[in-house]
């Protein structure tokens, strides 16, 4: 069962690190994903990344508080308003696709202004 969380944990972290650099992918599930599994997978390498800056600029403050600062929030918000940008305009053609998105869009809004606790800088 071990081999399962830690497979968990490394495609976390992988999707992860690329998240953080691509605008388009979320980091942030993923690194979640990734601190489950090295979690339940590995005493020594979930101590590894929690000690990383990854883990602290994206996840530090959501595991220890449940909320983000200000700016995490924005940043957090603007990757997703514009992945769901894109999702909008690629489904010209499926209104029922749009109508979707929007909602969850909304959604995402409504969550991290109000249901989100922000946490000063």
């Amino acid at each position: 069962m071990k081999i399962i969380y830690l497979t968990i944990g490394f495609i976390g972290l992988g999707l992860g690190v690329v998240g953080a650099i691509l605008p388009l992918l979320p980091a942030f599930p993923f690194l979640l994903m990734a601190a489950f599994g090295f979690g339940k997978g590995s005493e020594r390498l979930h101590d590894w990344f929690v000690s990383t800056n990854l883990y602290k600029a994206n996840l530090e403050s959501w595991v220890k508080e449940r909320g983000m600062n200000k700016r995490t929030k924005i940043r957090v918000m603007v990757v997703i308003t514009l992945t769901m940008i894109f999702g909008f305009v690629m489904m010209d053609e499926v209104p029922v696709g749009r109508i979707v998105l929007l909602i969850v869009w909304i959604g995402h809004v409504i969550y991290f202004r109000y249901g989100m606790k922000t946490l000063a800088e």
